[in-house]
């Protein structure tokens, strides 16, 4: 260790004056308890920086904000990938490597050989970004190529998106070997089989070898798909970078299979991101093509897996059963309809708490539980207990329904009242901000919900033929767009043939996800973006609309399509003191 590096460890973070409690003292040795502005017979003007010599912004102990080890504006290098520019109050990260340290786990790289953040091909960030800086067009990334020779250093947080390397076009006659044209002619009949040899060893392939074949390697799987490949990206607009991931990602699943007469398992196309490969358009022409198993387990299994994993076997199968019920519905006695994924989602994290409690005291089946057992594991009160009996009520009503109990505990148990929410108005000036929004989507999806009080869902769901000569179809209803909602629906049609010429896409906001294929945007797509929730903006439309009408209650369950209980809700806030004026 250097002396000045000694030294600057050995510093401490200086006191705040005592005087003005903002700036830092002048000194700590020997001590003292003021700063410059305020010391006894000042103001004085403070020294230079005696390392970087500047007259600015002193800190203490003749240093400057940018030059002492302990002050909050110190610049420094990130800890993982080594870019200058971040400070001290994110602990010496950038954002990427924040963003790693929460998914990656830690290790030693295979590249640069530094204990540090490890991503799923077994390099870090630094000679990742290597690599990607040094990609050659129409290749994947040769992180031991790149990396070989050394690093080049780059600034923090300015790598705001991947970069977008150019790849080769397709040529009509493909006469490159392993290039990036025509596979070759299809082969007549393509023998495949559900059924596979389980492999004794199961040992992953070289990661390098894989990328090396796939680019080299035109297979059967290859040229079989490659009429339906060439539709799909006809069909649905896909760039060529997009069709070329396509088919390279069809080059790897050859190679990854178990064998060559075996369809193509969906969790095993899940794998291709650690080989640079696809996954979404990759799984839709396998199953265009009749090749794809599909074995992916749906999010919500998944979430209860996590959830149930520590429970005893029984008392795990008997939520099991409840869960799938709850998902796909009973057509035996007693019947029950299907519940929406996310439905089932809070019904599981309501009775985990209560379940895991039961669990720890030694109960291994939900059939040994009373009812007093079933009170002393409710909430106290609120919100999270009205929810826990909702969940524990379904839960044992139909294991009971199912005779995987004797007695149903909570039989006869009175429910907690529900006390709903007060609807509250929004800022007038955040609404009007959203509404001119300059990214079209914001500005579409909050005018269809400030004018019109539309859902999240229903917008995320609406279709380009649902609007003709200026209205809205909706659940039988016609709804007539208003003069703003108009214009921002002409600014964002404008913008999305701009963007996507090609896509075939019949919903009315798609993103750079969805573009490219026929499926609806995400839920939460553009509101991430608009920084403003769906629901309050709806409920703020009702309440203008419930006081502009004196409380007209037929005309606002017939224009928002609500029931009595939700109309109620919204009527009731006209005797509310803090709404009483609102309009």
């Amino acid at each position: 260790m250097s002396p000045a590096a000694g030294k600057d460890a050995a510093l401490r973070v200086p006191p705040l004056c005592n005087s003005c409690q903002s700036k830092r003292v002048a000194w700590s040795k020997p001590r003292v308890d003021f700063c410059y502005d305020c010391l006894p017979g000042g103001p004085f003007t403070p020294p230079r920086c005696s390392r970087c010599g500047t007259a600015s912004d002193y800190f203490s102990q003749g240093l400057c904000q940018r030059c002492h080890p302990r002050s909050p504006e110190r610049i420094g290098p990130c800890k993982d990938c080594l870019a200058w520019g971040v400070f001290p109050q994110h602990n010496f990260l950038c954002w990427t490597c924040r963003w790693w340290r929460q998914h990656y786990p830690r290790g030693v790289c295979d590249y640069c050989g530094r204990d540090t953040t490890v991503g799923d091909q077994g390099a870090c960030r630094l000679c990742l970004e290597q690599a990607r800086m040094l990609q050659e067009p129409g290749r994947a990334l040769d992180l031991a190529g790149a990396n070989k020779h050394g690093q080049q250093l780059f600034f923090a947080n300015m790598i705001f998106q991947r970069p977008k390397t150019r790849r080769l076009k397709p040529a009509n006659g493909w006469k490159t070997p392993g290039g990036w044209g025509r596979p070759g002619p299809p082969p007549k009949k393509l023998i495949l089989t559900e059924w596979v040899q389980p492999v004794l060893i199961d040992v992953p392939p070289d990661p390098e070898m894989l990328r090396q074949k796939a680019l080299i390697e035109n297979s059967e799987l290859t040229r079989y798909c490659a009429a339906i490949v060439n539709e799909h990206a006809e069909t649905f607009g896909w760039s060529v970078r997009q069709r070329n991931d396509v088919i390279r990602s069809l080059r790897l699943l050859q190679t990854l299979r178990d064998s060559p007469t075996a369809k193509i398992r969906a969790t095993d196309v899940l794998q291709l991101p650690r080989y640079d490969g696809n996954i979404v358009s990759t799984i839709d022409v396998l199953a265009a093509a009749d090749l794809l198993i599909e074995d992916r387990s749906r999010p919500i299994e998944a979430y209860f897996t996590k959830k149930a994993a520590g429970l005893p076997p029984i008392m795990r199968e008997q939520l099991e059963v409840w869960m799938r019920i709850l998902l796909d519905g009973a057509t035996t006695a007693p019947r029950q309809r299907s519940r929406d994924p996310l439905t089932v989602r809070i019904r599981i994290r309501s009775v985990v708490p209560a379940v895991t409690a039961w669990a720890e005291a030694g109960h291994q089946s939900l059939a040994e539980i009373t009812a007093a057992q079933v009170r002393a594991a409710l909430p106290e009160a609120g919100a999270q207990r009205v929810l826990a009996e909702q969940g524990l009520r379904s839960l044992f009503k139909t294991l009971k329904a199912r005779k995987l109990i004797f007695a149903n505990p909570t039989r006869g148990m009175k429910g907690t009242q529900h006390n709903s929410t007060v609807p509250m108005p929004l800022d007038t000036a955040l609404v009007r901000e959203k509404l001119n929004s300059p990214h079209p989507a914001v500005a579409l999806a909050v005018a269809l919900v400030a004018f019109h009080a539309l859902t999240a869902k229903q917008v995320s769901e609406l279709l380009l033929t649902d609007i003709a000569d200026g209205r809205l179809t909706l659940d039988g209803r016609s709804i007539p767009l208003a003069d703003p909602v108009r214009e921002r629906l002409t600014r964002w049609l404008d913008y999305r043939q701009a963007k996507w010429p090609n896509s075939q896409n019949p919903h009315l906001i798609v993103n750079q996800r969805s573009a490219p294929r026929l499926m609806p945007a995400s839920r939460t797509y553009p509101w991430q973006q608009a920084g403003i929730r769906p629901q309050k903006l709806r409920e703020d439309r009702i309440l203008a609309e419930v006081h502009a009408t004196g409380g007209d209650a037929r005309r606002i369950s017939d224009l928002f399509g609500l029931d009595i209980g939700s109309t109620n809700r919204y009527l009731d806030t006209l005797e509310h003191p803090d709404l009483g004026s609102a309009g």
